[in-house]
């Protein structure tokens, strides 16, 4: 590795290290506002879960009972 190459990530490493403990450092001076009408979709999102959940099983699925038919069609 050239010397570029090792500072570009060690500046991409000691970024990730500070990146989170500046943000953590920072005043959070959030103030809650007052909502006139609440959202009707508030709850959990576990149904959304579940639905990627059961895409990717099915998904899984079918790519495995595959048969692989691959043969050549050229004698």
């Amino acid at each position: 590795m050239n010397l570029l190459k090792k500072a570009a990530i060690s500046l991409a490493a000691t970024s990730m290290i500070a990146a989170p403990v500046a943000a953590s450092a920072a005043p959070a001076a959030r103030a809650a506002s007052a909502v006139d009408g609440q959202s009707e979709l508030e709850g959990s999102t576990s149904w959304i879960i579940a639905i990627v959940a059961l895409a990717a099983i099915i998904g899984g699925i079918i790519i495995a009972s595959d048969n692989n038919d691959d043969s050549p069609t050229s004698p």
